[in-house]
C-alpha cells in the first residue's frame, strides 16, 4: 500500500505534516500570505552577490503565479530543506572571508544563513520551481538577530525555508520578524514587509 502524505514526511525524520494541515487551513484566511508594502533598497550582500554572480540575479520574472503544492512538490521542499541543512557548516562570514558581510554558495562546504539560502534557491528552480516563487528574505530570528530565510510562495500560503529548524513552517507560525523580500516579479526589486526599525540595512551575518 502508497504511504499516505503524513507517513512520507514522517519517514524523512520531519515534524512537518501537521504544520502543512494547519497552512491548509490559514490558506483561506488573510494570514495565508505576507503582505509586501513600498519598495526598499536590496541588501548590500545581494548587491554584492549581483557584481560577482550576475547571471544569478537574472531579469524581471514574466509570471509571479504561487507553485501548486503536490505531495512530491512538498517532499522536494523538505529534502532539499534537510539536505543543505545537514551539509553545510555553519559559519560567520567574518571568520571565513574576514569581512562581515558576503553572500555566495557554499563552496567551501561552509557558510551562515544566506549562503544556505542561496544553495536552496539554486536546487530547487533546478528542479523546475520558479525563481519567482522562492524569495530570499530578511528577517530577524526569535533572538532579534538579523537574519536570512527563503519564502517559498505556494497555492497553499507560504512556507519559510530556515537553517535554524529543519521543520518547514508557514510564515505566520515561525516567530520571525518579516524585514523585506525580493519582488516575486523582479529579484532585484526588494519590497517591505512591516518593520524596518528605522535601519537602512540589516546584517544577516550570524552562522544559525
Amino acid at each position: 500500500m502508497r504511504h499516505s502524505w503524513k507517513r512520507l514526511i514522517a519517514t524523512l525524520g520531519f515534524m512537518v505534516a501537521g504544520h502543512f494541515g494547519s497552512a491548509i487551513a490559514d490558506s483561506r484566511t488573510d494570514l495565508a500570505h505576507l503582505h509586501p508594502g513600498q519598495r526598499s533598497a536590496p541588501p548590500i550582500g545581494w548587491m554584492q552577490f549581483c557584481r560577482e554572480v550576475p547571471g544569478e540575479c537574472g531579469t524581471p520574472q514574466a509570471s509571479a503565479k504561487p507553485m501548486t503544492v503536490s505531495e512530491a512538490r512538498w517532499r522536494e521542499l523538505v529534502e532539499v530543506n534537510l539536505h543543505f541543512n545537514r551539509s553545510i557548516i555553519a559559519m560567520t562570514d567574518q571568520v571565513q572571508y574576514g569581512v562581515m558581510e558576503h553572500w555566495t554558495y557554499a563552496k567551501t562546504g561552509k557558510g551562515d544563513c544566506e549562503d544556505y539560502v542561496l544553495e536552496k534557491r539554486r536546487e530547487l528552480v533546478r528542479r523546475g520551481w520558479p525563481a519567482s516563487t522562492l524569495l530570499i528574505t530578511v528577517v530577524l530570528d526569535k533572538e532579534g538577530n538579523g537574519h536570512a530565510v527563503l519564502t517559498v510562495v505556494t497555492d497553499r500560503g507560504e512556507f519559510v525555508l530556515d537553517n535554524q529548524t529543519d521543520q518547514i513552517l508557514p510564515w505566520s507560525k515561525s516567530e520571525l520578524t518579516f524585514i523585506k523580500r525580493q519582488s516575486p516579479t523582479d529579484p532585484n526589486a526588494w519590497i517591505e514587509l512591516g518593520r524596518t526599525l528605522g535601519r537602512p540595512d540589516i546584517v544577516t551575518a550570524g552562522t544559525r
